[in-house]
Order: structure tokens, then C-alpha cells, then sequence
């Protein structure tokens, strides 16, 4: 992998033409050392800079943007006192400013010349970015190649999104020093951005010539504001199917998937990486659906006839995912189909059960509105894992179980033939859902959403653009009484006023 772009050059592929501003200003005092000051002016000749990071505003899209980019060439982008100083107060000016903030690391990480002081500056850019954080405004990070250090295991990883470079190496310490330290080879492949981003700790690996649309419409749901709520849709008739059938209706290859729902109903989409990829069950996003921005977390159900476990890894991301949304002050919306969580020794060794139930924890405590939308299969602790919101929409066809119906036969029966019979005597179809009071409204499938996708998708797009409005227009304080009073009484069986 070759060196990143310069500082100068990164920014250009980001921002619009004429559209950069710097804030930096020189450095006010020269460290001591002849050596280390010779280095310095060194550098300053070499790069045409005269830090190893540059601060200052420009507009992505025509929107203001606080940018703050290091520049590998200057003495490997280490972060000196003055850097530090720099970076911070470019942090500071964004908050006081209300600025969404994007960081451009690269770098080797503290200065060693400068030791310990420089090492504990790393504290104080933190506290600035933690403070941008809890204003509620945005903070991006892409890591370019490499970012190593104490640059990684601070401010270069704080993003509520974390991009990276392709192939950037990305870690904690160096392959040399670890080598030095421990008398062994480190694995290549252990610090690419690739393996992170299968591991759920870079959220989408972005060539730097895609990164200025990635960012535009990154930007775009982040800072959107609300639009009034859609007129109302036209009433479809709410089929009630039979149990059995509408489990097999969910299961069929063609239905419909979170993916699908994204791309046909959403005006902007930001699809992020997951833990196994795209390959894996997880899908998380950034979207707008009817005017409404949104943070997306959903379970993909399958790959042709690959069904697709929910893992430990992906219920950590989905944790992970939820304060992003409640930092940024957006809606939570979470879809769930899934065939049940993972079953292995792996699994029990990685906690699934331990990660389902705090992901019960964080969705229940989230102050930010959550929307849940029960797509197709809802089989055992995974499918709950995602349920914990202030409304729920349901497929007409969807369900939900501690286990499939084959998985209770064996349990009531000792074998699978008595599935068809426990699924109608369970209450397990959306129309029972609502009964016991978690399902709020049933979207209507005519009577297949894998009949009519197109149609199916805009009609459960319709109902979540409605459900978000109304979400966001109520104040907190009784939507999370409204919360708890929801999930105190589910499970009894309501009647109708």
C-alpha cells in the first residue's frame, strides 16, 4: 500500500472548488533541541507545511464543513504539543461554531522527541472531541494509511463513523516495534483497514476518491432537518393469514429483505460495513425515508438459500449503532428478520446471550426515538434483541417466537411434524402480536410482499416515514414514560375500547 495523499491534496478531492478556508496559525513557541529544531525545518521545507496537521473550514455539497488533515510527510504525522494544539483548538472552533467535524488522520503517532508531554496531548484533543460529541454534532473520521498509535487509540477513531483508506495499516503499535518488543512477526492482515471493517470497528472501507460523496451524503442525513409528516395512505385491507402459511411466505428466497426496503424507499442512503461483511446478517445505515433522517440497523436474513445467523459481533454493532444515533439526536430504526441467533460453540464462547441482553438494555435506556419493524421472520433471542422501541410496524405475513415452529415441535412432541399446529396455537402472526399489545400497526402484503416488492416496500416505507414523524414530534419525557408503560404491559392481551 503506498503512502496517503498529502494533507493539500486529500482536501482538494474533498471540498468544493474555492471552498477551503485555513484556521491555522503559527506555532508560537520552538521547541528546544538544535536537532530536533533542524528536523523541524526540515520538514517545513520538504512538505510546504509548517505542521504535521491542517486546519480550517470548506463546503462538501455546498454545506460547511470544520476539516482537520494530517500530512504523513511532515516527520511521519506525529502529534507534537503544538500539533496537539492545533487540532484542538480547530475541535474547540467547530463546537463554538456548531461545525459538523471531519479528521484525516495519518500518522505514526505521538513525537518522540517531545516524550511524555506530547503523549498526554492526546488527552486533551480527546476532551475536545468528546465535548463536540456530546453537543450533538457530527464527527467523522477517515483513517488513511497508516494510522498508528496513540493518533489511532484517541481522536483518529472517535467518529460516530469511522471510514478508512483501503489496505491502510491501522493499529495500536507498529510492526517494527512490535517485532522489537516481542520478538515475533505481527500478521500483516491483524492491522489492514479490510479486517477491522469485518470486525465491526471501521464502519466502511472508502477509496479517497469516493470519500467526498461518501461524506456528502454522510452529511446530508446527519444535519437534515425533519420534513412535515406524508399525507396519509390510502387503507389497504389487512389480510389475516394463516399461521404456517405466513411462515413459509417468509422464508421464500424472492421476499423482499432489508436491503430491498432500503434502496426502494429512501430518498438518501449511507450503507456501512458489518461485522462479516457484506456477506454478514447485520445491515447498518444512514437513510432519509420520506423526509425523515434515520439510523438503520437490520437483520438480513439470507443470500439465495444461505440463511445468515445473528452473531454476537453483529448485536455489539447494533449497540454500537444506537448511541450513534442517540449522540447525533436521530431516530433509531431497526428490522428485524432473522431465522435466530447464532447456534455454536463460537457463539457461546463470543456471549450471544450475554450480548442479547444488553442489546435489550440499550435499546430499552435509548433517549433518542426507536422505531421497530418486524419485516419477516422473528425467531428467538435475536429477533428480540431489536424489538425494545416506541411503535412497532408488522408485515402481514411476519412473526415472531422463542423458536421456529419445527425447533417447539421437537421441544412439545420430540420431532418436527406438529410445526403447522404450534404455529396456529402459539399467537405468533402480526394480527396476535398486536393483541398482546408489541405490534402497533400491521402493513398490509397483497398477499405476498414477494408478489408485489415495489408495492410492499412503498406502503411499509409510507408507514415508517409516518410512525418517524410522529416519534420525533413528541417530546421526550412522555415518550419515554409512553416507553415504559408500553413494555410494563406486554404480553397481556388487550381489548378492544
Amino acid at each position: 500500500m503506498s503512502v496517503s495523499l498529502t494533507a493539500h491534496q486529500l482536501i482538494g478531492l474533498l471540498v468544493d472548488p474555492g471552498g477551503y478556508r485555513s484556521w491555522d496559525e503559527p506555532a508560537a513557541d520552538e521547541p528546544a533541541g538544535t536537532a530536533y529544531r533542524a528536523s523541524l525545518a526540515r520538514a517545513r521545507e520538504r512538505t510546504g507545511v509548517d505542521e504535521a496537521v491542517l486546519t480550517g473550514v470548506g463546503r462538501i455539497g455546498g454545506e460547511p464543513v470544520a476539516l482537520i488533515a494530517s500530512e504523513f510527510g511532515f516527520l511521519g504525522g506525529s502529534i507534537g504539543v503544538a500539533t496537539a494544539e492545533r487540532i484542538t483548538r480547530a475541535v474547540e472552533r467547530a463546537t463554538a461554531e456548531r461545525l459538523p467535524l471531519v479528521a484525516l488522520p495519518v500518522s505514526g503517532g505521538t513525537r518522540m522527541q517531545e516524550g511524555s508531554a506530547a503523549f498526554l496531548c492526546m488527552l486533551r484533543i480527546t476532551a475536545a472531541v468528546q465535548a463536540h460529541r456530546a453537543a450533538g454534532l457530527p464527527y467523522l473520521s477517515y483513517l488513511r494509511n497508516p494510522t498508528m498509535g496513540g493518533v489511532f487509540a484517541s481522536w483518529g477513531t472517535l467518529g460516530q463513523l469511522v471510514f478508512a483508506e483501503p489496505g491502510a495499516r491501522l493499529g495500536f503499535l507498529g510492526p517494527r516495534v512490535y517485532e522489537e518488543l516481542r520478538g515475533v512477526e505481527l500478521p500483516p492482515e491483524v492491522q489492514r483497514a479490510e479486517t477491522l471493517a469485518e470486525r465491526g470497528l471501521v464502519d466502511a472501507v472508502v477509496a479517497p476518491e469516493e470519500l467526498r460523496e461518501v461524506l456528502r451524503r454522510s452529511l446530508s442525513v446527519l444535519t437534515r432537518r425533519a420534513l412535515p409528516a406524508p399525507a396519509p395512505a390510502p387503507a389497504e385491507p389487512a389480510e389475516r393469514p394463516d399461521a404456517w402459511e405466513a411462515v413459509l411466505r417468509t422464508r421464500r428466497p424472492d421476499r423482499p429483505g432489508t436491503r430491498d426496503l432500503l434502496r426502494r424507499t429512501t430518498e438518501e442512503l449511507v450503507l456501512l460495513d458489518s461485522p462479516g461483511g457484506r456477506d454478514g446478517a447485520l445491515v447498518r445505515a444512514l437513510a432519509v425515508l420520506g423526509g425523515q433522517p434515520a439510523v438503520v440497523v437490520g437483520q438480513q436474513r439470507r443470500t439465495g438459500a444461505q440463511e445468515r445467523p445473528f452473531t454476537a459481533a453483529d448485536l455489539r454493532a447494533v449497540r454500537r449503532t444506537a448511541r450513534v444515533a442517540e449522540q447525533l439526536g436521530l431516530p433509531l430504526v431497526t428490522v428485524v428478520d432473522t431465522a435466530g441467533a447464532e447456534l455454536s460453540v463460537q457463539a457461546e464462547l463470543d456471549g450471544v446471550a450475554v450480548e442479547i441482553a444488553h442489546c435489550l438494555t440499550t435499546l430499552l435506556a435509548l433517549r433518542t426515538p426507536v422505531l421497530a419493524v418486524l419485516l419477516g421472520q422473528g425467531s428467538g433471542g435475536g429477533a428480540l434483541a431489536l424489538l425494545p422501541a416506541d411503535h412497532v410496524l408488522a408485515a402481514t405475513n411476519a412473526w415472531l417466537a422463542p423458536l421456529p415452529p419445527e425447533g417447539a415441535s421437537a421441544i412439545v412432541h420430540r420431532d418436527g411434524t406438529h410445526a403447522p399446529d404450534l404455529a396456529r396455537s402459539q399467537g405468533i402472526g402480526a394480527h396476535d402480536l398486536a393483541a398482546v399489545g408489541l405490534v402497533d400497526q400491521v402493513v398490509p402484503e397483497l398477499p405476498d410482499a414477494a408478489d408485489e416488492p415495489a408495492a410492499f416496500c412503498a406502503r411499509l416505507g409510507h408507514a415508517v416515514a409516518t410512525a418517524l414523524t410522529t416519534l420525533t414530534a413528541t417530546p421526550e419525557t412522555a415518550r419515554l414514560a409512553a416507553r415504559a408503560a408500553r413494555h410494563r404491559r406486554l404480553g397481556d392481551v388487550l381489548t378492544a375500547e
